[in-house]
């Protein structure tokens, strides 16, 4: 069977080697000039069980009202004449709830448990290099209070079998010796059971494995137009660069899933929320981080991806807006200059902003669309790499008419 994949990020990469595993002549539509260029370009790089927590909580909302006011915090909400926002505002609020977050959460803990297996698995089938990591992630946090109180949150995780040790200062600098550099800090939360890696390098890598070992159409520089329906069955995908046929359409577009699907009435919860990240080469690689690193206070991930830092932080509620200014990146230069002082070399910082496709519950979209031959694979959040591998393999299944490993309970589309 031919098949189309719209998207080639992190998740639409990992789709179409499954499906290329399966035997199927796979399309990989995307309209950048390669692979993960946008919002798998510059995330955290970190493959994270221990960021499970969907983001509607009572918690986040009394986050999202305190943002109205504040500046100063990690999450931006501020209220746009955009109706998409105010949808999806609405939705988010019906999932505030205690019941309703921890529901989503074990939801999103099965699939990111399920899709680091996937992608371990992936790596030692293919080989491919992304500069991955499995030393674990290590969440730090300046107060007594703010440790405690994290600690006991992270019960739910710890409850369903993740490995969660809390830390005090000594054990932390075991862990990571470079937390030395920030004195102020009281303690920590290590997650060994968490990796690193780049994913751009990963999609790229994968994408031309799936070209070169599977015969795969990698169709770039091709913005998607429209998708063309006959009945009750998508039938070609019309782009700049011409129209394509297939059997079977996966849609893996990220933000920009919602308004291809809107055109033929599939209506899709999705709102971008904005992030920023900087990557730039280290002169000292031993004087990086040795694993995944999060500033629990000011919300910033690091990575270490061989001799390169990744550091990354944000969410922004700005509609389709992929614009920045320096004051974007104040709290990510803040950490690095503190951890990493003059090792990172700032001629070349590479700076990012990218759009993360969030649902109102932090759960992705996955399978069976109202058309028959239309899959979806889209609304991951800001743990699309998190969840890619898992994510793809279970729509290989789908469409393969095959019961996927993992319950598929809270996650098929329909």
């Amino acid at each position: 069977m031919k098949v189309a994949v719209l998207g080639a990020g992190v998740v639409g990469v990992a789709t179409a080697y499954y499906l290329a595993r399966d035997g199927h002549e796979v399309v990989l539509i995307e309209r950048r000039a390669k692979a993960a260029e946008e919002a798998s370009f510059g995330n955290g790089g970190l493959v994270s069980p221990s960021d499970s927590y969907a983001w509607a909580s009572p918690d986040a909302l009394r986050m999202a009202l305190k943002s109205l006011y504040r500046s100063d915090l990690g999450i931006k909400y501020r209220l746009r004449l955009d109706p998409r926002l105010w949808v999806w505002s609405v939705q988010f609020l019906t999932q505030c709830t205690s019941a309703a977050a921890y529901r989503n959460t074990l939801v999103k803990l099965r699939l990111i448990s399920y899709s680091k297996d996937c992608l371990n698995r992936l790596v030692e089938e293919t080989g491919i290099d992304y500069d991955g990591r499995s030393q674990g992630i290590l969440y730090y946090f300046r107060s007594k209070d703010g440790l405690k109180a994290a600690s006991h949150h992270m019960g739910i995780l710890r409850d369903q079998g993740l490995r969660i040790e809390t830390v005090e200062r000594d054990r932390m600098l075991e862990l990571e010796p470079v937390m030395e550099r920030a004195p102020e800090v009281a303690g920590g939360i290590y997650s060994p059971d968490c990796q690193t890696g780049d994913s751009h390098k990963f999609s790229n890598n994968l994408a031309e494995w799936c070209r070169t070992q599977k015969g795969a159409t990698l169709f770039y520089d091709a913005p998607i137009r429209r998708l063309i329906v006959e009945g009750d069955r998508v039938v070609r995908v019309q782009t700049d660069r011409g129209e394509v046929a297939a059997d079977a359409f996966v849609l893996a577009a990220g933000s920009e899933s919602a308004l291809i699907a809107g055109e033929i009435g599939v209506r899709l919860p999705i709102y971008p929320v904005k992030g920023f990240s900087i990557t730039a080469p280290l002169t000292r690689p031993e004087a990086g981080p040795h694993m995944g690193l999060v500033d629990e206070d000011l919300l910033v991930a690091m990575s270490p991806f061989g001799g390169r830092l990744r550091a990354a932080s944000s969410a922004v509620f700005a509609g389709y807006d992929y614009g920045h200014r320096p004051k974007d990146f104040r709290s990510i230069h803040a950490i690095t200059e503190t951890l990493y002082g003059d090792a990172v070399d700032q001629s070349r910082i590479v700076y990012w902003t990218g759009l993360r496709p969030m649902t109102p519950s932090s759960v992705p979209i996955l399978g069976p669309s109202r058309y028959g031959n239309l899959f979806l694979n889209v609304g991951h959040g800001h743990v699309g790499w998190s969840m890619a591998c898992g994510s793809g393999r279970f729509v290989a299944d789908q469409i393969a008419g095959r019961q996927p490993e993992i319950d598929t309970d809270g996650l098929l589309a329909v």
